[in-house]
């Protein structure tokens, strides 16, 4: 790295954290804010992968804050261990990703803190829950359409992105014989005949492709690409070495495409692609309003996932890509959809355009920067190396 990039990188940096700082106490219960604006209810999942950046940056208040939306899960947790999806409200449910998302948390935060036993109850009742979200009792878990982080998406049965935070906690946790298995569930096939036998399981790798699908259930499944979940794909080692170079050499070659196409106006992937278009057998009507081709959860570039793809290029030990990428990110986030700050942190931009569409300052995004680049300047994953070994 140049002075020059060193600069760029260290003033962003600085203004990600203002922004964590300034979120970090909002009107309900002095929880965090999901964003300094639009958001200012404390959001579970947000905040819990908001704990990646908080960690790396060495703040102490930042640290304290996530205590309390930790401790404050904790005692919002259901009988039976599962997480609600608003962090002051036990009566919010129904999320497929805020009870996994916690359990990471937690053993993120007791890493940065050696608090060994933290909130050991809480996450012994979460794991209870987790082992009954498996249609089939094995390590997989399904889930309900719209109930992970894409409320306007659907993805129906064995959801990759879900399932990556599952073993993900299983190696932080050290249940490696369970992450083995769910490995092996992975690395399956989905079944894409009409005809499915009793002894045939389905998984998520794709013939002739190297990322994994979207979902699949049974005889169904979604080959699109899901950066988020590929991403922890490479970062948790579920992807091996060579699978996880031919993704991200795969992923860049689709974005040249696209960009050539006009359906991509920036240096970073779409969250999701290719693009549900009216016709295609997966569109739904309600996709008119929300989800329209390159918007949103269909192919919107949301900074935060950005920040994932950065910290999967450091993991495949793409140093001068990930460099690339994060400089790529650098420009993205300086777009505001307000205007009236230098540094926006949108919550996700029009991939066609490259407009910012969501709330500006969110926490997701600033966090996430940090982690990314904390990836680049040590050449290391935190949190994710030892997963990977």
């Amino acid at each position: 790295m140049n002075y020059t990039y060193r600069q760029i990188i260290g003033e962003a940096k600085e203004a990600a954290l203002e922004v964590l700082l300034h979120n970090s106490r909002g009107p309900f219960h002095r929880l965090p804010r999901t964003a300094g604006w639009g958001y200012p209810e404390p959001y579970t999942r947000d905040l819990m992968i908001s704990i990646l950046g908080i960690a790396v940056s060495s703040n102490n208040n930042l640290t304290d804050s996530m205590r309390r939306v930790l401790e404050t899960l904790a005692k919002n947790q259901t009988h039976r261990g599962h997480i609600p999806s608003l962090v002051h409200d036990r009566e919010d449910r129904g999320a497929s990703d805020t009870t996994p998302l916690f359990l990471l948390g937690v053993l993120i935060f007791r890493k940065v803190t050696g608090e060994n036993d933290f909130l050991s109850g809480a996450v012994s009742k979460a794991l209870t829950w987790m082992e009954h979200q498996s249609p089939s009792d094995r390590l997989l878990v399904a889930q309900q359409p719209t109930s992970d982080w894409r409320d306007e998406l659907w993805v129906t049965g064995y959801g990759l992105y879900v399932n990556t935070l599952v073993y993900s906690y299983l190696r932080l946790l050290g249940q490696h014989d369970k992450a083995d298995l769910m490995r092996k569930e992975l690395s399956r096939f989905t079944i894409t005949g009409e005809t499915r036998h009793h002894h045939v399981h389905e998984g998520l790798v794709v013939k002739n492709k190297s990322y994994y699908a979207f979902w699949s259930y049974k005889i169904y499944s979604s080959e699109r690409f899901d950066l988020l979940g590929n991403s922890l794909a490479i970062l948790s080692g579920i992807a091996s070495q060579s699978r996880a170079e031919s993704m991200v050499s795969w992923i860049e070659e689709e974005c040249r495409a696209m960009i050539k196409k006009g359906e991509l106006a920036v240096n970073m992937p779409p969250n999701f692609f290719p693009y549900i278009s009216p016709g295609d057998p997966d569109w739904r009507t309600r996709y008119e309003k929300f989800n329209m081709p390159g918007e949103y959860h269909n192919g919107g570039i949301w900074p935060f996932i950005c920040g994932f793809y950065v910290a999967a290029l450091v993991a495949v030990k793409k140093y001068r890509l990930a460099e690339e990428k994060l400089l790529a990110l650098t420009r993205i986030i300086k777009s505001s959809g307000t205007g009236k700050t230098e540094y926006g942190f949108n919550e996700w931009l029009k991939a066609q355009n490259g407009k910012p569409m969501g709330q500006d300052w969110q926490t997701w995004s600033a966090s996430m920067y940090l982690y990314a680049a904390k990836c680049v300047e040590e050449k290391r994953t935190p949190f994710f190396e030892e997963m990977r070994c």
